[in-house]
């Protein structure tokens, strides 16, 4: 029986259920306490926390829903874009969450509200070492999928909002200035919205079928050429379904003399053990075959 290929994020699925487990316990602490306390920079990073449920939600979904085999044959890839998407839905989720913050922040601008420090100061430690524990969890996934890169830098955002959280508790108790409540928020906002449009560079990148990152095209075509019997190679064309499988295609003209079965096993070969690429399409042509050369895509 055909196995059926599992994406980078699929493999690390436990991990995010673990961290979906974490982020959805700290949320719940992080929301009462910043009410008690009547820190706004508290309630900010609880909001975060909010999106991240959503987020790690979403990805937990798209690694389920990747996985699920398409009975109507109409999915010829299969369902791994979901996997993408739910990485652009957490770019969207980072942006509204971090403009909702900075536009709370600056709208308390004036205003010397009471706040709490003690129970601000618990909850920022707390936060941090769960955050912390979430981080080391998604980091190697991180570095193979952007679903999972999603995730993980949602959290990676909640654990410099709870340093930010400890800063402006431990600010406020020394200089009583209650302003950095405000300043951490805005921080805190700004961080999750850089974050944001560089995530949303990467997807944007998958989406629009550019070259995966790492992998020169006019490289990966001189090496093809430079194959033993192989007089020329055109229509290459590569990019990455999901995060882990890259798809390339390619025709390659074969000189009167090699056995073309040769040159197919040489081009699969060096796609796989020098790019990393195990699903390619690849067109083997005699000299005389002209007619595709006409394509201009």
């Amino acid at each position: 029986m055909h196995e059926h290929p599992v994406s980078a994020s699929g493999r690390h699925r436990g991990r995010l259920v673990a961290a979906f487990g974490l982020t959805s316990s700290l949320f719940l602490a992080e929301f009462i306490v910043g009410l008690i306390a009547g820190s706004l920079a508290v309630i900010a990073d609880a909001g975060h926390l909010a999106a991240d449920i959503v987020t790690l939600g979403a990805a937990l979904a798209a690694t389920r829903i990747a996985t699920r085999p398409d009975a109507s044959g109409q999915r010829t890839y299969g369902r791994y874009r979901a996997e993408v998407f739910a990485a652009g839905f957490a770019v969207l989720i980072m942006l509204a969450v971090g403009v909702v913050v900075i536009g709370g922040a600056i709208s308390r601008i004036g205003h010397e509200p009471q706040i709490a420090t003690g129970p601000m100061l618990w909850i920022g430690i707390a936060g941090l070492a769960v955050n912390v524990v979430a981080v080391l969890l998604l980091r190697s996934g991180a570095a193979e999928s952007l679903n999972l890169q999603g995730a993980y830098l949602e959290v990676l955002g909640d654990a410099a909002g709870s340093g930010g959280v400890i800063a402006a508790s431990l600010l406020i108790a020394g200089t009583r200035w209650t302003a950095w409540d405000v300043v951490v928020a805005i921080a805190i906002g700004t961080f999750v919205v850089v974050r944001a449009i560089g995530l949303g560079r990467s997807v944007l990148r998958v989406l629009g079928q550019h070259a995966p990152q790492g992998i020169d095209p006019h490289r990966l075509a001189a090496d093809l050429e430079a194959i033993d019997g192989v007089a020329d190679v055109h229509d290459v064309h590569l990019w990455e379904l999901t995060s882990g499988m890259t798809v390339a295609t390619a025709h390659l003209v074969a000189t009167d003399t090699v056995d073309h079965h040769t040159v197919l096993d040489a081009a699969r070969d060096l796609l796989a053990h020098t790019y990393d690429i195990e699903h390619a399409t690849l067109q083997i042509e005699p000299r005389d075959h002209t007619s595709c050369r006409h394509l201009n895509w």
